[in-house]
């Protein structure tokens, strides 16, 4: 199912504007969005779910009108938000069984067939009667991810869903997402890079309300090739560089500061020649630099 947003704006009654006419099309597969704290993510992500009213704008999910048709949305959809609370003296199974529930779930065979399922995909079957108060961050994500995928939902939103894992539950949530995302439509919004490059094959940038690119992260990143430089300098020559040239990202590597930079051709002060990666691409946008590859969103 092919997601169709078109001009959807937001404002907060304190003024701030979460979302200024976004517009993208997102087909199906795993789709990133990706974006600084802050950068009305969130707040897409919460209008798509119909749990948040926008103020313009038509969202359509092929030929369902998202905005209108709420309760129809709801059937086709799964939604793991970035907080995603639990009760702690319940066990996984009777809380997901619970969840089946109120999916509509109610002849208990068909039920225990379903939530039995889930769990095994999750990874949680062989602690589903530990209680949720004991289960990591990780586990609880894996956990969100089998409430989200009851009722065999063809939409997916995932809202900020590694923030917070340590590297080896990351691996094990990239692959279950992996999986899902063969057959159906899953948004992943996120600020992590990596999460984006490992798993997405379209994506969408987005600052203050904005979508500033969108396309393959392949394809961005041939975008900027032969555009990025870098070299180490010392942490009191940092101002300097910053002054000369449009440094789009900056780390610690041995103790000095390893600067990456954006230009159309050689920049001087011995800088090398690097391949880019999407991180390159993420923060030359963030910084204003590109975005003439965002083609049609």
């Amino acid at each position: 199912m092919e997601l169709q947003i078109r001009n959807l704006s937001k404002t907060y009654a304190n003024g701030v504007v979460a979302l200024d006419r976004v517009s993208l099309s997102i087909p199906p597969g795993m789709f990133g969005l990706l974006g600084p704290n802050g950068a009305g993510k969130s707040t897409l992500m919460r209008i798509l779910a119909t749990l948040q009213e926008c103020d313009s704008g038509s969202v359509f999910l092929d030929d369902i009108d998202v905005l209108d048709e709420k309760d129809e949305v709801r059937r086709l959809l799964g939604y793991l938000p970035q907080d995603f609370g639990v009760y702690p003296k319940v066990t996984a199974y009777e809380l997901l069984d619970h969840f089946a529930q109120l999916k509509g779930l109610a002849q208990r065979h068909r039920r225990r067939e379903v939530v039995d399922a889930l769990l095994q995909q999750t990874n949680l079957f062989e602690v589903r009667n530990q209680k949720m108060g004991t289960f990591s961050g990780g586990m609880r994500q894996r956990f969100g991810i089998a409430q989200a995928l009851l009722g065999d939902p063809q939409l997916i939103i995932v809202d900020e869903p590694t923030a917070g894992l340590d590297p080896q539950e990351r691996v094990r949530f990239h692959n279950l997402l992996s999986d899902i995302g063969e057959d159906k439509t899953v948004i992943l919004s996120t600020h992590i890079v990596s999460d984006v490059a490992d798993l997405c094959a379209n994506m969408a940038i987005i600052n203050k309300g904005h979508v500033l690119l969108c396309g393959e992260p392949v394809r961005l990143i041939e975008g900027i090739e032969g555009k990025i430089w870098a070299r180490v300098v010392g942490k009191a020559d940092l101002p300097a560089f910053q002054k000369r040239h449009t440094v789009i990202s900056t780390r610690l590597l041995s103790g000095r500061t390893l600067i990456h930079v954006y230009a159309d051709r050689y920049p001087g002060d011995d800088f090398e020649p690097i391949h880019p990666t999407l991180e390159d691409v993420y923060f030359a946008t963030i910084a204003g630099r590109h975005n003439d590859m965002a083609g049609n969103c």
